[in-house]
């Protein structure tokens, strides 16, 4: 069983590595003991909520986007698929039924354009609501490549 603190410093851990931040940097960034930011990251201290938001604002990343990947680590250690957020108002309302999905191509079939592609939907079982996200790598890895 994962505990909420435990996704909460992996969260936080992930975040600072992905900007090649040490822990001294961020601590004293966010005014948080190094040893305190060490055990919230590890899991073993309960971060309050501002401290939470102190980290968060320290690391430049939006608190909502930490509770965001939490949710998503606790429902995958409970064997279920993340939810997307309670709606209220009118975006609640059920939708219409959704059409029925296209069939699915030969496997040795090639769409020759990427519009063919998308028309096509995706080959294998991933949901159309999926998001991938690319983390944009720093300004000094970026080559220019000049075509000919």
């Amino acid at each position: 069983m994962t505990l909420l603190r435990e996704a909460i410093g992996d969260s936080l851990r992930r975040a600072r590595l992905a900007q090649h931040r040490t822990l001294r940097e961020v601590s004293t960034s966010a005014r948080v003991s190094l040893g305190y930011l060490s055990e919230v990251e590890r899991g073993r201290k309960e971060a309050s909520s501002e401290l939470l938001a102190a980290i968060c604002e320290a690391l430049d990343v939006p608190l909502s986007r930490v509770l965001w990947d939490v949710s998503t680590i606790m429902a995958g250690a409970d064997g279920s698929a993340p939810r997307e957020p309670a709606l209220t108002g009118p975006a609640a309302e059920p939708a219409a039924a959704e059409p029925a999905a296209p069939a699915e191509p030969d496997a040795g079939e090639v769409p020759a354009t990427a519009s063919a592609a998308a028309e096509q939907g995706p080959r294998i079982g991933i949901a159309e609501d999926t998001r991938i996200v690319i983390p944009a790598p720093r300004a000094e890895m970026l080559v220019l490549v000049k075509g000919m």
